[in-house]
């Protein structure tokens, strides 16, 4: 805005031109400031914060002497941090023996991680550049070029394909095995596409993703790849794996893992059932065959099936019958285990809520552009759910496990 003063008549009556502008303001320069006093104005509040949770872990302020001291501080470093006011730069103490753990960084890693995601999602979306551009200005507060979002990406598969590929360091007792099929094209054809995935229960009771990986199908050669990649990783301690019953993965996990126990899913087992049941008798078969899996041991629970068969057959569902019989040991092995565990693991639903989040995440898509684009995308979102209180909070209690082993 620029004021000017108004023509008006002089003292002699003639007429007085109006003056040019008198203050000029730089609207741009106005902004540009309050924008810098803006970003100073954030980088000073979060590196006080950083200060004073530093001096709560020591125990005592900088250079102040006290007897409650536990630490003391050994220097800093710098980190950028891109926020809505603009990159600011934090300069995060050192302490000589306690690790500096902070909300502020924490809050930062787990945005990184969803920044991560939602470029992969736009770049196999077909998002344009000129959009993607447009977000991580909203996102981050600065516009990257096309070449920076091509870089970008590369260097977030060369993250993931670290992550799939770490070592997988302790024991895993129990092991979840899963796969789901994803649409890809292929020579101007869609085509599915598997992609293989197995979760773990710890020795220390805390879930991980053990392995997400690409396999042509769910066939005997796909799962018996996937196998031989969790072994030469480093998997052991595997006491019970739980999956469906995958063509191809029964039969080959014994030659990885031959003292583990195999438990089928109970739920897929139903469904198996219910197949030769028609429609007017599911419900009744239901809880006939919850009640097998109620029985408080392996014995009660046979005991249980038995009768079951037999009423089934009275019903005239032989059919029906014959899958239980033939396949209810298979549901039973997690007897074996503390009686605290059973409801965890004689399901692979652990596994498959992970599943329901993916094709949730990856239905936005559609059909990939090839295998290797699903399996990113995929990955990414396993990689992003285990940093959060998903595998961050204890699942089981295994005190009660290392008390049978120790006993059998």
């Amino acid at each position: 805005m620029e004021p000017t003063i108004e023509a008006g008549r002089d003292s002699e009556g003639g007429t007085r031109q109006p003056l040019g502008p008198v203050v000029q303001i730089d609207e741009g320069r106005i902004q540009a400031h309050l924008d810098e006093v803006v970003r100073s104005t954030v980088e000073e509040t979060l590196n006080a914060l950083l200060d004073a949770e530093a001096d709560e872990l020591c125990g005592a302020r900088k250079y102040e002497r006290s007897e409650g001291r536990k630490d003391t501080r050994a220097g800093s470093y710098d980190r950028r941090l891109h926020t809505k006011a603009g990159e600011v730069t934090l300069t995060v103490p050192k302490l000589r023996n306690l690790p500096f753990e902070t909300a502020i960084i924490e809050r930062y890693r787990r945005r990184e991680s969803s920044v991560e995601e939602a470029l992969i999602e736009m770049y196999l979306a077909g998002v344009s550049v000129r959009r993607v551009e447009d977000i991580t200005q909203a996102l981050w507060g600065t516009r990257v070029s096309a070449s920076t979002v091509s870089d970008l990406n590369q260097k977030i598969y060369g993250k993931i394909n670290e992550w799939r590929e770490r070592p997988l360091v302790g024991e895993f007792p129990y092991v979840f095995l899963d796969g789901l099929w994803l649409k890809r094209s292929w020579g101007g054809e869609v085509k599915n596409v598997s992609v293989l995935v197995a979760i773990g229960v710890a020795q220390s009771g805390y879930r991980e993703i053990l392995a997400v990986s690409e396999g042509a199908k769910e066939d005997k050669a796909s799962w018996t790849s996937f196998l031989r990649e969790l072994k030469q990783r480093g998997l052991k301690g595997v006491q019970l794996l739980v999956s469906d019953k995958c063509l191809g993965l029964v039969e080959n996990f014994a030659e990885f893992y031959p003292e583990a126990k195999w438990q089928r899913c109970v739920v897929h087992f139903y469904r198996n059932v219910w197949t030769a049941v028609p429609a007017g008798k599911v419900k009744e078969v239901a809880g006939m065959l919850k009640a097998i899996h109620a029985q408080e041991d392996a014995k009660a629970a046979k005991e249980k099936a038995f009768q079951i068969i037999e009423k089934l057959k009275i019903m005239r569902l032989a059919r029906a019958a014959e899958i239980v019989e033939s396949g209810i040991d298979e549901t039973l092995s997690y007897y074996s285990m503390p009686s605290e565990h059973w409801r965890c693991l004689r399901t692979n639903n652990p596994l498959e809520r992970l599943m329901r989040e993916i094709r949730r995440r990856t239905r936005v898509v559609g059909a990939f552009p090839d295998g290797q684009s699903a399996l990113m995308l995929v990955a990414a979102r396993l990689r992003h759910v285990a940093a959060t209180k998903w595998g961050t909070k204890r699942y089981l209690q295994m005190n009660r496990l290392a008390e049978i082993v120790a006993i059998a």
